[in-house]
């Protein structure tokens, strides 16, 4: 059976450019219990689940994300639009990365910028990120489609039969290696995390009393 993978292409690609993420406008100003969270998320993330059935959020997933000190604890059972920010970026990282890793990543951000009354908090951090993600979309786009042009040129030598689910082979194959190698950078990047934190909260606090002096 022939496998149709430059319509498979398109339909990647054409998932790719849809990707958005939840604007902090489309979160209710309004503090929510746990059942209002689990369905604004189910609502609003449901574009990335693989299956009908999949869980965006659960009751004990985000008790859980509290225990871990990945979630800074409700206010009299109610959750803050900063609350849900946090629990977006969980979803997102828990595809790749351990909850203890998680937890390095965001705890310094939600101890400094969570409910703070500075003009620069978590939202602000959210929107810059998302901002930045979104950016790199058309980049994403043409690295895949280097990807599937360089696993079509694979296996010239193989039985035809068996040369286009051979490609697709290499072309996963091409990309699982991206996530691979990225996946070490940020793991690498992360167990140097607190250290590099820690200098560079040092390296201000001696510019500040450099500047006083």
């Amino acid at each position: 059976m022939t496998i149709d993978t430059k319509d498979m292409l398109n339909s990647i690609l054409s998932s790719i450019s849809r990707i958005d993420y939840v604007r902090p406008d489309d979160i209710p100003n309004i503090d929510l219990y746990m059942d209002q969270v689990t369905t604004f998320m189910e609502k609003e993330l449901a574009s990335s689940k693989r299956h009908e059935d999949d869980k965006i959020l659960t009751k004990t997933m985000i008790n859980n994300y509290a225990k871990n000190n990945l979630l800074p604890p409700p206010v009299k059972k109610k959750y803050s639009k900063e609350h849900l920010l946090i629990m977006i970026f969980i979803y997102y990282f828990k595809n790749f990365l351990s909850i203890k890793d998680i937890e390095t990543m965001l705890e310094p951000i939600t101890d400094k910028y969570f409910d703070t009354d500075q003009d620069f908090d978590i939202t602000s951090i959210y929107k810059e990120v998302c901002e930045l993600e979104k950016s790199r979309i058309p980049e994403f786009e043409k690295e895949i489609i280097r990807s599937y042009n360089s696993s079509k040129k694979c296996f010239d030598e193989a039985p035809e039969n068996d040369r286009d689910s051979l490609q697709l082979f290499a072309f996963i194959c091409n990309l699982s290696f991206d996530i691979y190698v990225k996946k070490q950078i940020v793991e690498k990047l992360l167990d140097n995390f607190p250290d590099l934190l820690h200098s560079e909260n040092t390296g201000v606090k001696k510019d500040s009393a450099q500047k006083k002096k």
